[in-house]
């Protein structure tokens, strides 16, 4: 019997276990992600299969994965968790590696000025680009740069009405990033006729209707806004995407076509 119990568990043992709230198990359940088990007198609990679920689900969602994507990774193929793991780990070392660059000059920098030198002009400039490198634009830096772009393709009222359309901000911007990570992995290989490529395309597609609501028109000026930023070599460097990766995941586009 004890053991019965230990393998069982109730939603508040099950998010205490997980280090999530019980309204967290709620929603996953109302997502699809995980279905408890019922007892006799109608109560959840959680067995070892189940519990496994929700193990991945948080383990997905601390990994910065909006639920939609998390529910197309534990619905889709069986090696679709271990590739995104595998994008997952790229991600973080490259930017472990960015850190440990900058932290390396930084730190010399500091020793020369320890020892009594001053810093060179290009020490100086090195500092300031490496550094810089580490850091994606912040929000308020994406927001400058699209800001004067959005008030030249949309009017005021087209702005207005875009702003009314819902959606977690921060699960869309973690989603491009998986998105636009996993087209550089995918351009590598140099294939955009590829299944994989193709699949990225339509998510890809899916991920960009969340805003334009697949309105050609709204379409067609986004485009051209990302253009512009892309072209504009004061704001290229610090855009998540680049002209390469664009037509890389167009031509995978007209490939499902």
């Amino acid at each position: 019997m004890a053991a019965m119990r230990e393998a069982h568990l109730s939603p508040a043992e099950a998010s205490r276990r997980l280090g999530v709230s019980a309204k967290a198990l709620r929603v996953y359940e109302s997502r699809g992600l995980v279905t408890p088990l019922r007892t006799e007198a109608g109560w959840r609990t959680y067995g070892p299969a189940q519990f496994a679920r929700l193990h991945q689900v948080v383990a997905l969602k601390r990994l910065g994965l909006p639920l939609a994507r998390i529910a197309e990774i534990l619905h889709g193929p069986g090696d679709a968790l271990a590739r995104v793991l595998e994008l997952q780990e790229r991600v973080l070392t490259r930017e472990r590696l960015k850190l440990d660059k900058a932290l390396s000059i930084v730190r010399t920098a500091r020793t020369k000025l320890e020892g009594g030198s001053t810093l060179s002009v290009e020490d100086l400039t090195t500092l300031m680009k490496e550094t810089a490198m580490t850091g994606k634009a912040s929000p308020e830096e994406m927001q400058a740069i699209f800001d004067p772009l959005s008030e030249k393709y949309f009017s005021a009222e087209e702005r207005a009405m875009l702003r009314q359309r819902s959606f977690d901000q921060a699960d869309v911007s973690r989603n491009w990033e998986l998105l636009i990570e996993e087209a550089k992995a995918l351009m590598a290989k140099g294939d955009p006729t590829s299944p994989a490529a193709q699949d990225l395309a339509r998510r890809w597609r899916a991920q960009v209707q969340l805003f334009t609501q697949g309105d050609p028109e709204v379409d067609a000026k986004v485009l051209g806004m990302w253009k512009d930023a892309m072209a504009n070599p004061d704001t290229a460097t610090k855009l998540p995407l680049n002209p390469e990766i664009l037509a890389f995941v167009q031509k995978a586009a007209k490939g499902r076509e």
